[in-house]
């Protein structure tokens, strides 16, 4: 993205980038399983600007791409009698989970399972994928992203989101020295690689605001949730603390952007509704910090009550229209699961 400053255009509030950016969700999750390398394929097949992945990592140190450690669900890990002694509890951020978590694997041994859609009773379509492709590293995220951009002829940018920093250096695995490594070993270690780096704990991105020069993007959860980091020091401050005219000084002192839940954006009323936008855009371009927002999905199941469509909570809803409220209250980014239905909107406001 281009921090060049677009001028307000038919009520449209001022965005930071030339043209903001469509990122596809963990890969185009809404047509594959997520964090398979076809989901991401199927993305930039699309026409997306980024990909986004959430990384954790192995025994052996290795960065995987999965939504969580947990993955009981995202894989058929269930269905490996080899591996049933592995199921255990664990805290996670302060909430207890039961499963197999990753760190209990080696990369080998993650290897011999296979990737499973995650929401299967709402993208049922999705499931006729399962079992055909195996858990993703970065490296061989970054290596598919780096030959279709060539063959496409046009740049892909990533977005790795570091997922439970704190627990996992707590475990002597920090994610950020592999991260490094990685990026290192494909040449993305400099900030005109197209990588930018997020995560919702800040330590790890202070952290990484001394080791490299890549973007961070802060992550921003609920109003009333607090980064996982902060709490196990003591630290008081939620989320909502973080996006004050003060904290959002603070992310300034070592972050670039912010990807925040679409709800701080366009806050819903007590019908579920939409309405007009918070201050928190223009407050975060007052430090230059461009704005992601997530997620945005087309199932009626996700949708504001005012762009959802007739019949079940699987089915789509006004996808489109949730998308042109966001880009009219200044946002940089779209994270979605749906790139297909997004790219357009975008496509239009180029147009305007």
């Amino acid at each position: 993205m281009t921090l060049t400053q677009l001028a307000p255009s038919r009520g449209r509030e001022t965005s930071l980038v030339v043209t903001p950016a469509v990122v596809a969700h963990r890969g185009a999750s809404g047509h594959r399983p997520e964090h398979t390398l076809d989901a991401y394929r199927t993305a930039i097949r699309m026409g997306v600007d980024d990909i986004e992945l959430d990384v954790v990592a192995t025994r052996d140190g290795v960065l995987v791409a999965r939504h969580e450690n947990e993955i009981g669900g995202t894989t058929d890990v269930a269905d490996h009698p080899r591996f049933a002694d592995r199921r255990t509890t664990r805290m996670i951020d302060g909430e207890s989970l039961t499963g197999w978590f990753t760190e209990d694997f080696t990369l080998d041994e993650l290897k011999q399972l296979t990737a499973r859609e995650r929401l299967p009773k709402l993208r049922s379509a999705n499931t006729s994928y399962d079992g055909r492709e195996a858990v993703p590293t970065l490296s061989e995220v970054l290596a598919m992203v780096q030959a279709e951009s060539v063959r496409r002829g046009r740049g892909v940018g990533v977005m790795v989101e570091l997922k439970h920093a704190s627990y996992f250096d707590m475990l002597g695995l920090p994610l950020d020295v592999p991260l490094l490594a990685d990026l290192a070993h494909h040449g993305l270690d400099h900030p005109r690689s197209r990588v930018s780096v997020m995560a919702f704990e800040t330590t790890i991105l202070r952290r990484l605001a001394t080791e490299c020069r890549l973007p961070l993007i802060q992550l921003v959860g609920a109003r009333r949730e607090r980064p996982a980091d902060l709490v196990a020091v003591g630290d008081r401050r939620t989320y909502a603390d973080l996006v004050t005219p003060e904290g959002l000084g603070w992310v300034d002192e070592y972050a670039d952007g912010l990807g925040v839940m679409k709800g701080l954006v366009l806050p819903r009323d007590a019908t579920g509704r939409t309405g007009s936008p918070s201050n928190l855009v223009r407050d975060a371009h007052r430090h230059w910090l461009t704005v992601h927002v997530w997620t945005l999905r087309a199932e009626n199941a996700y949708l504001p009550v005012n762009f959802r469509g007739p019949g079940r909570p699987r089915q789509h809803g006004d996808l489109a229209a949730e998308a042109r409220a966001h880009l009219a209250a200044g946002v940089d980014g779209l994270i979605t699961d749906h790139p297909d239905q997004v790219i357009p909107v975008v496509g239009d406001l180029a147009h305007m």
